[in-house]
């Protein structure tokens, strides 16, 4: 793990400080945060580096400069990432700078189309915030989440790829025979074709006080935020792979790492689940359902929880919870668009558009591609489409996939 050269200086209190971190943490940036109601030279160190007045979030740069308040733009610009391409106009363009749309940009660069990646957050995606791919084709030994998404980067920027980062996209229509994607910027980059491999998104609870802990006490990725829980004792909520997974990666950090269950076992695999309840640190609590998170001076300090089985209500004191359960697609930027999704918002490619007698307008010649989707020249692959695996191969191969259909397609526009 990298070792933090900016430090945040904010309170607990603060939502724009609570934005800053979010923002660092979406793309892997380390950081040091310092509470500065709880540290009166920190304070001391606002008030003189703002002529007095003590504004937060101040950020804090290797090189001594610092950004007081800073918009995400502002935060983007001094860190280096490029919100600008520098045409309107790609024959392909990949929404989503995952291993999916990764690896789409650099087969589709090497066959020499020109090609722009469009990412919001951590080029790499969640594979970048997973501590170690032990699964991964050619990695025997593993390989660190964060290094895997650095090589794939790295091979499409040899190919040529451009990648546009920290950018929204919020819409996506269809002009004349183009594909027109527009960022939360107001900026239109359109496209002969395209591909949506935006995956997915921590499910939450929706549990009352979840949303006000989130960066406070509540998180979904061990990775950004476990080293903050250095000594204490935290909960995961969650029985599947990613909760056990990250389980085992606080337990670096954390003294104590409690698992809420909702059901009787776990839905890992066998190997995981062995060293979960092998590791003295883990507790595994089951039949237990989270009904609120609470706290002090805007802090988690427990979580309030039910026993499926007795019925019994109570609280569990802890310093912080992740919360593992689950994935929604990022397809909201699709709403109002004529690209079709399931009933949970997972994007609908290929047979599975027609097998039912609907036929989408545009397919009344051929049917859809493998990763096409209702649109014609639209693909998807990776998390965010339906039927996917939801793992990092799978997601690789789907990428390489739908570059070779994108291929094809340029050949017939």
């Amino acid at each position: 793990m990298s070792k933090p050269t900016i430090t945040v200086y904010g309170a607990y209190w603060c939502p724009d400080c609570r934005r800053s971190k979010q923002f660092l943490g979406e793309h892997q940036i380390p950081y040091n945060w310092i509470d500065i109601e709880e540290d009166e030279d920190a304070e001391q160190f606002v008030i003189a580096k703002n002529e007095g007045k003590r504004i937060i979030p101040l950020i804090l740069f290797e090189d001594d400069s610092f950004l007081v308040e800073p918009s995400n733009a502002a935060l983007a610009a001094k860190l280096g990432l490029k919100t600008t391409a520098t045409r309107t106009h790609y024959p392909f363009v990949v929404v989503g700078g995952g291993p999916a749309g990764l690896t789409a940009a650099l087969y589709a660069a090497r066959e020499g189309i020109d090609t722009l990646v469009i990412e919001r957050a951590a080029l790499g995606g969640q594979a970048a915030g997973t501590e170690k791919l032990d699964n991964m084709p050619g990695f025997p030994d593993g390989v660190p989440g964060i290094e895997f998404a650095e090589r794939l980067r790295r091979q499409a920027e040899r190919f040529g790829v451009e990648f546009l980062q920290a950018q929204d996209v919020i819409g996506l229509h269809c002009k004349d025979n183009y594909h027109v994607v527009r960022t939360a910027t107001g900026d239109d980059y359109s496209t002969s074709s395209l591909l949506i491999a935006t995956g997915s998104s921590y499910r939450r609870l929706n549990v009352p006080g979840e949303n006000n802990y989130i960066g406070a006490g509540v998180h979904f990725c061990a990775t950004c935020d476990g080293p903050f829980y250095k000594g204490k004792h935290v909960a995961v909520v969650g029985g599947g792979n990613s909760a056990a997974e990250e389980s085992l990666l606080l337990t670096k950090f954390a003294d104590r790492v409690t698992i809420l269950v909702r059901g009787d076992h776990f839905k890992a695999s066998k190997v995981i689940q062995e060293n979960v309840l092998a590791d003295p640190k883990i507790e595994v609590m089951w039949n237990t359902e989270v009904q609120g998170f609470d706290g002090a001076k805007s802090k988690l300090n427990r979580i309030k929880t039910l026993n499926s089985l007795s019925g019994k209500e109570s609280e569990l004191a802890v310093d912080g919870a992740f919360i593992f359960i689950g994935l929604n697609p990022n397809t909201r930027f699709l709403d109002g668009s004529d690209i079709r999704t399931d009933k949970w918002g997972f994007i609908i490619t290929g047979h599975d558009l027609v097998h039912d007698g609907d036929r989408p307008d545009g397919f009344g010649e051929r049917d859809p591609g493998l990763l096409e989707t209702s649109i014609p020249g639209v693909f998807a692959a990776g998390d965010v489409r339906r039927g996917s695996t939801k793992q990092v191969a799978s997601a690789t191969g789907e990428g390489a996939t739908a570059a070779l259909l994108v291929r094809e397609h340029l050949r017939e526009v």
